[in-house]
């Protein structure tokens, strides 16, 4: 049975399987690039394990307080190395990418403090975190307060209005790498290493923090390579490859890596404690795995972009830009065409694919939102998956792919679902 029989009996009509394979011939050499990128991150993982001398004696897990853990205090130095950092907190305590975001602004801000966000307004689920939106626990409850600075029109950093909006209560400052659910361009290491510098020649006291979401080992560098005080993710997407269950990491400088840990568990206890229960082996082969599989994810973003955009689809970012993280966006300007790509992705899944995704008021975001992830670990975007608020300009997220083949599939299958609702059709 040859590619083409298999695609049609997997629900991909011939004419969309022949318009990918177009589109896939085309991007050759840009794949091979990514793969070169891929190739430098997974000698730079790992060099830093064998440095550490990762053994298997580090896969047990512990119970209780999880005293003495040694496979988690060699995970963070791994991290820590990987990232050319001084120290890591990586937890499986840590719930998600908000939730690392959380503890690192709540563990180095005080009453009295602000937070100034420099790239805009904040992905959604981390305005009830600051206060942005009321909510209890936020940050603005315990008399933190926070400002923040838009980009230019043209997706760069407004020096000029960061330097107006530093004041002698500036004590972090918040960079979001990745786009979330605006339509802007995602922002390079290099950008965010210029602009690091920026406000540290204003006050070099103030903490830099980036949120990472997205992004590592897209790029051959990480923001902590550029002067971050503080680098924040999550393991269910990039870093835990696919195979970490649950968990995150902050990585940066010590004393504020350490603040992180006495938030996170209790002060006085700070990193001495948190049980690991057996994840170690699939954080340690996730980390591992992490750099192939980012760039399977980076594949399947720009196939998506060059894809859609020839259909006359606005994408972002387009198909010829460079990337700097998995995300890609493309504006359908209908809630109808936003769902019917969702449910391509849903049905091109290993798990739940016979599952028909529908907007829902999901907790953290002020509008209905659809989601689609038929993932093996619950809301992991490291998966093929696709997500959007529905609400104008109606434009959906996609992300993820274990695997570039899967990626691809299920890009294909959006295009067929949408095709078959009358919304999109071949040039």
């Amino acid at each position: 049975m040859n590619l083409e029989t298999i695609y049609e009996r997997m629900g991909i009509s011939r004419e969309v399987h022949a318009y990918g394979q177009k589109i896939e011939k085309e991007l050759r050499a840009r794949f091979a690039a990514i793969d070169e990128t891929a190739e430098y991150n997974q000698l730079k993982v790992l060099g830093a394990m064998q440095k550490c001398r990762v053994s298997d004696v580090h896969f047990a897990g512990t119970s209780g307080y999880g005293y003495n853990d040694l496979g988690r205090e060699t995970l963070e130095a791994v991290y820590a190395e990987a990232f050319h950092a001084q120290s890591a907190l990586v937890r499986p305590q840590i719930t998600c990418g908000t939730h690392a975001l959380a503890v690192a602004l709540a563990a180095n801000l005080r009453p009295g403090d602000e937070l100034l966000a420099i790239s805009g307004r904040p992905y959604d689920t981390l305005e009830e975190v600051i206060g942005i939106r009321p909510s209890s626990g936020s940050l603005q409850e315990y008399g933190v307060t926070y400002r923040q600075v838009d980009l230019l029109p043209d997706d760069r950093f407004d020096l000029d209005g960061i330097r107006a909006a530093m004041n002698e209560h500036t004590k972090m400052v918040h960079i979001q790498r990745s786009k979330g659910y605006q339509t802007r361009r995602t922002l390079s290491v290099t950008d965010i290493g210029e602009a690091i510098a920026f406000v540290k020649s204003v006050n070099p006291g103030v903490i830099c923090m980036v949120d990472n979401c997205y992004g590592e080992f897209v790029e051959r560098i990480e923001p902590t390579d550029v002067g971050a005080d503080l680098c924040v993710g999550s393991l269910i997407k990039n870093p835990g490859g696919g195979l970490a269950p649950t968990g995150g990491y902050i990585v940066g400088r010590e004393a504020y890596v350490e603040n992180c840990a006495y938030r996170l568990t209790s002060p006085g206890l700070g990193r001495e404690v948190g049980a690991t229960m057996g994840l170690m082996q699939s954080f340690y082969q996730g980390f591992f795995l992490a750099p192939t599989v980012t760039a399977g994810a980076l594949k399947g973003a720009v196939f998506a972009a060059n894809l859609y955009e020839r259909l006359g689809f606005d994408v972002l970012p387009d198909g010829r830009e460079s990337r700097h993280d998995i995300i890609q966006a493309i504006t359908f300007g209908t809630p109808e065409g936003v769902i019917a790509f969702c449910r391509g992705i849903q049905a091109a899944a290993p798990v739940d694919s016979f599952v028909e995704p529908e907007p829902w008021a999901m907790p953290g975001y002020d509008s209905d939102v659809i989601m689609a992830a038929g993932a093996f670990v619950q809301g992991s975007s490291i998966e093929l998956s696709a997500d959007g608020p529905v609400k104008p300009p109606y434009a959906v997220y996609f992300q993820g792919g274990l695997t570039w083949e899967h990626a691809k599939f299920g890009i294909l299958m959006s295009l067929q679902k949408l095709m078959e609702a009358g919304l999109a059709k071949l040039p």
